[in-house]
C-alpha cells in the first residue's frame, strides 16, 4: 500500500471536520468570495468583444488588436492545469488569492496601457491570475461543501459564470459608451478588492498533500506550447484557410507536442497531470461528456449571430437580445440541477441534460429564414435548459471522482474542458460554414446562410446524443 493510499482517509476525515468547521454562514462567505471570481473571469472573457471597435479605434491595427482577445484564450487554457497542480501541492487557498491579486492588477494595468502591445501583455498577466481562479475554485468548493450539498454549491458557481457572460457584452457596452473602454477593465479593481478581502477571510486554510512532490516544470512548458497550437490553429483555421500551410503546420506541432507531453508524464515521478485519473470511468466519461457539451454550446454560439443579423437582417443589438435567452434559462437550471442530483445522484439529470440539449438544437435548426423570433427564442431557451440541466451534476461527478489530494487537477481539467470544447466547437462550425458557403455561386443569400447553419447546429445535435450516451455510462 503507497504512502497516498494511506494517508487518503485521512485526509478525507480532515475534509469533512473542515467543512464542519466552517459552519452554516462560513460556506456560502466562500461561495461569494469563489463566485465573484467566477463572474470577473467570465465577464473579462466575454466583455473585450463588445469593445474591439472601440480598441481599433484608439489604437488603429485590427490585425494586432485581436490578439487583446486571443491571449486571453491561450494562456489561460495553457496554465489551467499548472495551476490547478501548484493548488494540490501549495494549498488551493493561497493559489487562488494570488490569482485574484494578479487578476485585479493586471486589470488595471489594462485600463492603464498607453498601447496596444502593453495592453496584450496586460491581457496576457490577467489571463494567468484567471486561470490560478478557475484551476482552484471547484476544489475550494468541494472542500468547503459536504458531498450532500456540492452539486448546488457547483451550480451556483455556474450561475455566476453564465452571468458573467451574459452581462459582459451589455454592462462592456454600456460603460464603454458612458466612461471610454478603460473603463471596462478599470471596474474589475474596486469588485476585485472587495472579494479578494472577502475570499481571505472566509477560505479556509488547506493542508496540502503534496509538499513533498516537486512541480513538473517540463511537463507545465510542453503542455503550454501543445496547447496553445492547438487552440490558435482552431481559433483562426477558419480565417486562414483550414488547409493553409500555417494551420496544418500548426496542428502537426501541437499534436507532436502533445504526445511528447502525454510520455513525459507517463516516466516523471510527480508529473503535473496524473494520468490514472483518466482510469476511473467516472472521471474520464465526465471529461469526455463537458468537452462535447462545450463543443455544442460554442456551435451554437458561433452560428446563429449569421442567421440573425446576416440571414435574418436583425442588428447586433437585437440578435443579443435573443441570444441572451440561453444563458437565463442556464443561469436558473443550473443551481436547480445541482441541487436535484445531490438528492438522485449525477448520471440521470446530466444524461436528460445532454439529451434536451440534442433536442433543443435540432428544433433550433428546423427554424428557417421566416420562422418568428419568438420559435427562437423558445429554441435558445430549450436549448440553456439542457446545458444547465448537465453542468452542475456533471461538475459535481468529476470533482466526486477525483480524490482529495488531487482536486486541484480535476478543477483545471474541468476548466481545461470547457476552454478545449469552446476552441473545437468554433472550429468545427467555422469549417462547416465556410465549407457550405464556398460551395455555393456568388454572395451567399439568406437561405444559404440557413442552410450551412443548419447543417452546423444537426452535427452538434450528434454531437450532444454522443455525449448523452458518455454521461450515462459514467
Amino acid at each position: 500500500m503507497t504512502q497516498d493510499q494511506v494517508a487518503e482517509p485521512i485526509r478525507v476525515v480532515a475534509a469533512a471536520e473542515a467543512s464542519r468547521r466552517l459552519g452554516l454562514s462560513r460556506k456560502w462567505w466562500v461561495l461569494l468570495a469563489v463566485g465573484s471570481g467566477s463572474f470577473m473571469s467570465a465577464l473579462d472573457a466575454s466583455v473585450v468583444n463588445t469593445i474591439l471597435p472601440l480598441l481599433n479605434q484608439a489604437f488603429g491595427n485590427v490585425a494586432t488588436v485581436e490578439w487583446v482577445v486571443t491571449i486571453y484564450l491561450l494562456v489561460v487554457s495553457g496554465l489551467l492545469l499548472g495551476f490547478g497542480r501548484l493548488g494540490d501541492i501549495r494549498g488551493h487557498k493561497l493559489t487562488y488569492l494570488s490569482g485574484y491579486a494578479v487578476f485585479v492588477a493586471a486589470s488595471a494595468l489594462c485600463g492603464l496601457a498607453p498601447r496596444v502591445e502593453v495592453l496584450i501583455v496586460a491581457r496576457a498577466v490577467q489571463a494567468l491570475g484567471a486561470a490560478m481562479l478557475f484551476a482552484n475554485s471547484p476544489a475550494i468548493l468541494t472542500g468547503s461543501f459536504p458531498a450532500s450539498e456540492r452539486g448546488r454549491a457547483l451550480g451556483l458557481q455556474g450561475t455566476m459564470t453564465y452571468l458573467g457572460l451574459t452581462a459582459g457584452p451589455s454592462l462592456g457596452g454600456w460603460l464603454a459608451t458612458v466612461f471610454g473602454w478603460r473603463a471596462v477593465f478599470f471596474i474589475n479593481v474596486p469588485v476585485g478588492l472587495v472579494a479578494l478581502l472577502i475570499g481571505w477571510r472566509s477560505i479556509p486554510y488547506d493542508t496540502p498533500s503534496g509538499r513533498r512532490e516537486r512541480f513538473d516544470l517540463l511537463g507545465a512548458f510542453i503542455f503550454l506550447l501543445g496547447l496553445s497550437g492547438l487552440l490558435l490553429a482552431l481559433n483562426q483555421g477558419y480565417a486562414w484557410g483550414w488547409r493553409s500551410p500555417l494551420t496544418l503546420g500548426l496542428l502537426a506541432a501541437a499534436t507532436l507536442l502533445l504526445a511528447v507531453f502525454l510520455l513525459v508524464e507517463w516516466r516523471v515521478p510527480s508529473p503535473m497531470l496524473d494520468l490514472s485519473l483518466f482510469r476511473r470511468r467516472a472521471f474520464s466519461a465526465a471529461t469526455a461528456s463537458a468537452v462535447l457539451n462545450y463543443v455544442c454550446a460554442y456551435c451554437m454560439l458561433f452560428l446563429l449571430p449569421f442567421a440573425l443579423i446576416q440571414g435574418r437582417g436583425l442588428n447586433p443589438s437585437q440578435a443579443g437580445l435573443v441570444l441572451t435567452a440561453q444563458p437565463l434559462v442556464m443561469a436558473i437550471a443550473a443551481p436547480l440541477s445541482g441541487t436535484l442530483s445531490d438528492r438522485v445522484g449525477t448520471r440521470l439529470p446530466g444524461t436528460l441534460g445532454m439529451l434536451v440539449l440534442s433536442a433543443g438544437l435540432f428544433l433550433v435548426s428546423r427554424l428557417g429564414p421566416s420562422a418568428p423570433l419568438s420559435s427562437v427564442a423558445l429554441g435558445l431557451a430549450v436549448v440553456g435548459l439542457g446545458s444547465g440541466l448537465f453542468t452542475s451534476p456533471n461538475n459535481s461527478a468529476l470533482m466526486g471522482a477525483a480524490p482529495r489530494h488531487r482536486q486541484g487537477i480535476a478543477g483545471g481539467v474541468l476548466a481545461l474542458a470547457r476552454n478545449v470544447g469552446m476552441a473545437l466547437g468554433v472550429g468545427l462550425a467555422g469549417a462547416v460554414f465556410t465549407t457550405v458557403l464556398a460551395q455555393a455561386s456568388g454572395a451567399p443569400s439568406p437561405a444559404t446562410i440557413f442552410s450551412a447553419v443548419s447543417l452546423g447546429l444537426l452535427v452538434a445535435s450528434g454531437l450532444a446524443m454522443l455525449g448523452a450516451l458518455t454521461s450515462a455510462v459514467r
